[in-house]
């Protein structure tokens, strides 16, 4: 007897997701050769693998952000998106809530998800080595910069360890 194998067809109209053949198939983005046009909070070396910039994906960003030892973003938001992130190597650090006082440490291994339109800053808690995250958001990566907050402002941030 053959195994039913109409369970592993495709389903609906994903005409949208066809490739120059014609055919839709999962799109494999090589390492290298992401894509760099991405916005950025000042600083921050955001790259994508998948978007719509070089994907057929039209609901989400994902992708990979470096952030250089002492490195702070300036305060900014997301917008609409959600964001997920996980922190691939290195300290991180998020500023929240109002006038920026609150925080979360983050290390290797944890994850994050900061809901739509909130304001923070991200920060690399190490003063000698890099930050790696993978992030990702909803829809696409919508970075909304704010009128930045001095180091000053930041508590615990100038005499962190």
């Amino acid at each position: 007897m053959e195994p039913d194998l109409s369970k592993y067809r495709l389903e609906g109209d994903n005409s949208m997701y066809q490739l120059p053949s014609g055919i839709v198939a999962p799109v494999v983005t090589r390492g290298g050769l992401e894509n760099a046009n991405t916005a950025d909070s000042g600083g921050a070396v955001r790259i994508s693998g998948v978007s719509i910039q070089h994907t057929p994906a039209t609901r989400l960003w994902f992708g990979k952000v470096s952030n250089e030892p002492g490195y702070r973003s300036v305060t900014h938001h997301h917008g609409e998106a959600e964001t997920g992130g996980y922190v691939l190597s290195g300290r991180a650090r998020i500023y929240f809530g109002e006038e920026l006082r609150d925080y979360v440490d983050m290390e290797e291994g944890d994850w994050v998800f900061v809901p739509p339109f909130m304001p923070h800053v991200e920060c690399n808690l190490s003063r000698t080595k890099p930050l790696t995250w993978m992030t990702t958001r909803t829809p696409e990566n919508i970075v909304v910069n704010l009128p930045d907050i001095a180091d000053t402002e930041l508590r615990d941030w100038l005499d962190r360890r």
